[in-house]
């Protein structure tokens, strides 16, 4: 019995030990890579969305159809497929990427591809009365759109752009297949070494679960301001 506490004492310290060893050592690259990669590829993500929603809203015959086939690609195929595609498909035509630009350009592709449903429908939202109203001002169909349209529709698309920017911050950990030394690939070599996966991936999982938090509060105090504006 003495004999078992011990061992299990042992274990416990070595456990103790590795975590906070290793905290650091995966908190670092997300600092550095994860975080960044994230608020890079949301920027663009919503450029490319907005892009989007846009061209679909003024009917644009052939560039419609170019996007709705871009939505309908990116939305229809796995985002793990989508790295892979980049990453490794690409250098078969001579297109050579490193990991890090490789990541941000499919998680811009495929976030903006989400955004641009989001924010397509909430400029369908807006009211078409304050778009005769802008015309009826004397201002012109772009003045009215990123003046009257544009500020609504972001406005009511924030909730789901949020819970968006959260999910990018969770597939990141997918860039670890393409090389990136972020938050999940740091994991994975430390636990090659000391081989304690419950224990460092429910570390890592804990590192995702804080930043996330951290946006969801952000995300509430938005809100409350937005509501505030109305």
């Amino acid at each position: 019995m003495a004999e078992f506490f011990i061992e299990t004492l042992k274990f416990s310290e070595r456990l103790v030990t590795i975590f906070f060893d290793s905290f650091g050592k995966i908190l670092l690259p997300g600092i550095k890579v994860t975080i960044p990669l994230t608020l890079i590829s949301f920027s663009i993500s919503l450029v490319i969305a907005v892009a989007t929603a846009l061209v679909q809203y003024a009917h644009v015959p052939v560039l419609r159809h170019i996007a709705r086939f871009y939505i309908w690609v990116v939305r229809g195929t796995p985002l793990l497929v989508q790295l892979f595609l980049i990453f490794f498909g690409l250098p078969k035509l001579g297109i050579l990427l490193d990991p890090f630009p490789a990541a941000i350009i499919v998680f811009s592709l495929n976030t903006g591809a989400y955004d641009a449903e989001n924010i397509r429908a909430a400029i369908e939202a807006v009211p078409k009365g304050q778009i005769e109203a802008g015309y009826c001002v004397g201002m012109s169909y772009m003045q009215i759109i990123f003046h009257v349209v544009l500020p609504q529709a972001l406005r009511t698309a924030f909730p789901p752009l949020s819970n968006s920017l959260i999910s990018l911050v969770k597939d990141t950990s997918l860039a670890a297949n393409i090389t990136v030394v972020e938050m999940f690939m740091a994991t994975q070599r430390i636990n090659s070494r000391v081989y304690e996966p419950l224990l460092l991936y429910a570390e890592v999982a804990l590192i995702y679960l804080i930043f996330c938090t951290v946006l969801t509060k952000v995300q509430t105090i938005w809100e409350r301001h937005l509501r505030v504006l109305d």
